[in-house]
């Protein structure tokens, strides 16, 4: 039975005591806690390389697709170019990242790491199983939060 069709007893239930309006009982603020709780997990490993976290998201894009043009990182990262055009304006600052016209088509621009840039990839081989410790959970279950949190996105996107 699809809920969203006819309310579970339990949904008339909780909708009638105020239990879903108890921010306890949220499944939004459990993931937003804990994307807040990963992101400030990441900040000390990041200090050494100099970069914010969603910095670190745009280079690993790179390190994996250099050469990536900047409307795919952004669909990518699923950030808009509001968001993206400073990101990507203080990654050059740092002479990370290059942006060049595309050869191809001269509307695109495309992304490419520097040497610095490259350079920092093997500062930042540590953070994953930095963070694995962290976690302190077992391999199965982060695999696990990471498809229901993907396909919660995909749903709602």
């Amino acid at each position: 039975m699809n809920p969203c069709k006819e309310p579970s007893k339990e949904a008339v239930n909780m909708a009638e005591d105020d239990e879903g309006l108890l921010l306890d009982n949220q499944v939004c603020f459990a993931l937003y806690s804990a994307a807040n709780a990963i992101v400030r997990a990441y900040r000390p490993l990041l200090i050494e390389l100099d970069l914010t976290y969603l910095q670190y998201l745009v280079m690993m894009v790179l390190w994996q697709s250099n050469g990536i043009n900047v409307k795919t990182l952004g669909e990518k990262l699923h950030l808009d170019s509001g968001t993206l055009t400073p990101l990507l304006k203080r990654l050059e600052g740092k002479k990370l990242v290059q942006r060049r016209v595309s050869q191809r088509d001269e509307r695109v621009k495309e992304l490419f790491l520097t040497e610095q840039g490259m350079a920092v990839k093997q500062k930042a081989l540590s953070i994953p199983d930095a963070m694995f410790c962290k976690m302190n959970l077992p391999a199965e279950e982060l695999m696990m939060l990471k498809g229901l949190c993907e396909k919660v996105t995909k749903t709602l996107a």
